[in-house]
């Protein structure tokens, strides 16, 4: 008879140990690649890094414009939360006056006693004068129940101005809020272009720069650079005294730091730039590219004048100033100043004539 054998038993610990040995097999060779290479992400060449540096300054870019827009946003609503409040707090002012006015008038109602008016009649020893009394105590009553129906119109006026102050404090959180994110993904992106750059040598990092397209010219010789910022037969051609003025002080503004949500005037993003431009010369435009789009009458590429708005990308993240022969001056990024450059460095989207 043959002998029936156990059979054995397998402990747990042998197989979680083989279980954490597998995975950390499958880690290893995730981490490898399948060149068994060891390096989780290959070696960038010098062009590659201009590409992914590039990409994520316009994807920083494209936030910085929603956070300026958020900002100009929540901005607004602090002002009408402090008018609104600054109107609560005149109204209750009143409010209070006219409180003190009717408590004064209660109290010496009170002191005067609640004789009924006919017994006080026969008792008076000068019926007449009693009589005239009576009539302005009556006409004192009047006012009276108007300063009430007044002061319950000031609540309810100080109330709806309470009920509108908390909409626009909840609408201020949400736009901080909003900032908030806004900020984080500009500060992840820039700080994801940093590391990819510090990956290159000094020479490396200028020959990229050198190589986005800008005009050499807002960078070389003194004479030439004097040249650019007496820019004399450039306002010649704008279509208006504003306009020439706009491109002065961008011309003027040549080799500031890119910042991004600054507007000057020591620093600038690019509709930063754009804004302060037209704000020197008396105009007025809004903040963010999105909005300085529809802020004056669209023109063609072929109809450019100095002093209009060059917009770029699909989501229009990027606006210069034209200053003519194709060329724009603009805030293009923190790697770079702000400086003169060809239109063809970016994908045009648009224009738009201002004044």
């Amino acid at each position: 008879m043959a002998a029936h054998r156990k059979p054995r038993q397998r402990s747990a610990s042998g197989s979680k140990a083989r279980t954490a040995a597998t995975i950390a097999l499958a880690g290893a060779a995730t981490a490898t690649g399948f060149d068994g290479t060891g390096h989780a992400e290959p070696e960038l060449t010098p062009g590659q890094v201009r590409a992914k540096v590039d990409a994520l300054y316009q994807e920083a870019e494209a936030a910085t414009e929603k956070y300026n827009g958020a900002k100009e946003k929540a901005e607004a609503t602090g002002q009408r939360l402090k008018d609104l409040q600054d109107q609560a707090a005149r109204k209750e002012e009143r409010l209070n006056a006219a409180r003190e006015a009717l408590g004064s008038v209660a109290a010496a109602q009170y002191r005067g006693g609640g004789l009924d008016p006919a017994v006080q009649l026969a008792l008076s020893d000068d019926p007449d004068r009693y009589l005239q009394n009576a009539e302005f105590v009556e006409r004192t009553g009047n006012r009276q129940q108007a300063d009430v129906a007044r002061v319950r119109r000031q609540l309810r006026e100080i109330e709806q101005l309470r009920g509108a102050a908390h909409i626009e404090l909840t609408s201020l959180k949400s736009r901080q809020t909003e900032l908030t994110r806004h900020k984080k993904t500009i500060t992840g992106k820039l700080g994801s272009a940093r590391q990819l750059l510090s990956r290159l040598s000094a020479q490396e990092r200028a020959r990229i720069s050198d190589t986005r397209g800008a005009d050499r010219a807002s960078r070389s010789s003194a004479g030439a650079r004097d040249g650019l910022t007496t820019p004399g037969s450039v306002n010649a051609q704008a279509p208006n005294a504003r306009a020439a003025a706009a491109v002065s002080y961008a011309y003027r503004k040549l080799g500031s730091p890119y910042v991004w949500g600054a507007t000057g005037p020591n620093a600038f993003d690019c509709s930063g730039l754009v804004q302060a431009a037209y704000r020197s010369a008396g105009v007025s435009l809004p903040r963010t590219t999105y909005s300085q789009i529809d802020a004056g009458r669209r023109v063609s590429r072929s109809e450019l004048l100095p002093g209009d708005l060059v917009f770029f990308y699909a989501g229009i993240s990027h606006v210069g100033i034209y200053v003519g022969n194709g060329r724009m001056i603009h805030a293009p990024n923190p790697s770079a100043p702000v400086r003169v450059a060809p239109l063809d460095e970016m994908p045009f989207t648009g224009a738009t004539r201002v004044v």
